[in-house]
């Protein structure tokens, strides 16, 4: 259980941990308490972290061996400290107690997963020998590591996400500085914990707790990291790419998740469920979240009934009960912010099936439909339990809709018309078709990004490390 007094967490430079100038509260985002500080880190001391960051790394004293025995002994450490990781989550982000141990659960084979891919970093021969005047000599690529990496990682799956960019990271040789939102920190420092208790040596990764506008930007001015990885917004996505220029970024950002229901799915009660259920996990607010639905008209009416039944069957409230299926939102302002976005479309015309209330910061699952293109709650990255659904009659228009968008992160389609699957695979542009089954659907092992402005670059960890390490070639001339 949580201790009733506040905690003060420090930060982790050069392996030690150190205050920083003035503390950050942190709430528990159902009660508004404050149950911890972190400290905020100051210019010279995120300067202190990448320079101990730069002569870890130019030492390098990890072997692949090594990587993957420290990474596989902190996953066996999560195991034991489950449900203590689990109950921060449910402070800190609101998460109910369920989302939580599945966002651990997901967590460790993260990380389990990376620890095997430290040994799995390879090259390619190169067939030189094969072009006149080059028989005599060798030649094939190596993977490298590209030294201090970036990390600025969200508050929506702080465990996850960040062993997303720590894990892959790691194995591939690199040191780390991480950046942890500010709204969610406790789970960083104690990922930080188990590192360290691993066996990971000082100065292969630091955490530098503070604000984006101060700590990140501190972080973004410092020419000697080599490559950032971050996940949140496209408007900061778009300023991280600005101000980093030529260097490697990872940028994985937002979604306004489509969702096609054609007329021969194959299980309209499984497609409702899963719609619904993915739309209202972790408070809508995940980027791949369902959030736009076009349903065929021949089984739209069935569809909103049947889903306006199961959205009345979840439970908001309080996130450490085992019953709730919807917590809060990260913060009232956010709740705020749906409620005007909700208002706006109904006065624009958009129908509210089902919800559309507010409790401080709990939003309640809502249905939309009679939704245009050009609604907030369309056009935009909702970031909440809620669903827009729109009737179709023909399925090209249907992909044009789907692709009417600025992001591009994923893409659900249920038919059971192989030809029209692969169709959808060909003509939505997305970084991920997923048939028959939600947009929101992830294995923590697949290669993961998307195309417009929902970013750069992939996640999971055999491709994280691609995006980690540099390809260099070798030539041998005998």
């Amino acid at each position: 259980m949580m201790s009733e007094q506040p905690i003060s967490y420090k930060n982790y430079i050069a392996g030690s941990w150190v205050e920083g100038e003035g503390t950050i509260p942190v709430t528990n985002k159902f009660t508004g308490d404050t149950y911890a500080f972190v400290y905020q880190t100051s210019r010279d001391q995120v300067t202190e972290a990448v320079t101990s960051a730069k002569e870890t790394f130019e030492k390098d004293t990890l072997s692949p061996t090594d990587r993957y025995h420290i990474l596989s002994k902190a996953a066996d450490i999560m195991k034991e400290r489950k449900e203590e990781l689990a109950q921060v989550m449910v402070a800190e982000v609101g998460k109910t107690i369920t989302d939580a141990r599945t966002e651990v659960d997901r967590g460790i084979n993260t990380l389990v997963v990376s620890a095997e891919e430290a040994k799995r970093i390879y090259g390619t021969g190169i067939p030189i020998q094969g072009e006149q005047g080059n028989e005599g000599k060798i030649s094939y690529t190596m993977r490298v590591p590209v030294g201090v990496v970036g990390a600025i990682t969200p508050f929506n799956f702080p465990f996850n996400l960040t062993i997303h960019k720590l894990g892959p990271a790691l194995a591939a040789g690199n040191t780390v500085v991480l950046k942890p939102a500010e709204v969610t920190p406790v789970i960083a420092m104690k990922i930080t914990e188990i590192l360290e208790e691993a066996g990971l040596p000082k100065g292969y990764l630091q955490v530098v707790n503070g604000y984006g506008k101060d700590t990140g930007q501190y972080l973004l001015e410092d020419s000697r990291i080599a490559k950032y990885t971050f996940t949140g917004s496209a408007g900061v996505g778009k300023h991280i790419k600005a101000v980093t220029g030529i260097r490697k970024v990872t940028l994985e950002l937002g979604n306004n998740s489509p969702n096609i229901v054609h007329h021969d799915v194959k299980d309209l009660d499984r497609a409702v469920e899963l719609c619904t259920t993915r739309a209202i996990a972790n408070a809508g607010q995940a980027c791949i979240s369902v959030q736009r639905i076009f349903v065929h008209e021949d089984r739209y009416d069935e569809f909103v009934e049947k889903a306006k039944n199961r959205v009345e069957r979840f439970v908001v409230g309080d996130p450490s009960n085992e019953a709730t299926n919807i917590g809060p939102l990260i913060s009232e302002d956010a709740a705020k912010r749906v409620e005007a976005w909700v208002q706006e479309a109904e006065s624009q015309g958009a129908n509210v099936v089902t919800g559309g209330k507010r409790d401080g910061s709990l939003y309640h699952p809502t249905i939309l439909t009679d939704v245009t293109a050009d609604m907030k709650v369309m056009c935009e990255e909702v970031f909440a339990p809620i669903m827009n659904i729109v009737k179709y009659s023909d399925i090209d228009e249907a992909f044009k809709e789907a692709n009417a968008s600025d992001f591009g992160l994923q893409v659900g389609v249920f038919t059971a018309d192989l030809d029209l699957a692969m169709k959808a695979t060909k003509k939505l542009e997305f970084g991920g078709v997923i048939i028959n089954n939600v947009s929101t659907f992830r294995a923590d092992i697949m290669p993961y990004g998307g195309v417009k402005d929902s970013g750069l670059g992939k996640e999971g960890p055999k491709y994280a490390i691609e995006e980690l390490t540099d390809e260099r070639l070798v030539v041998i001339d005998s």
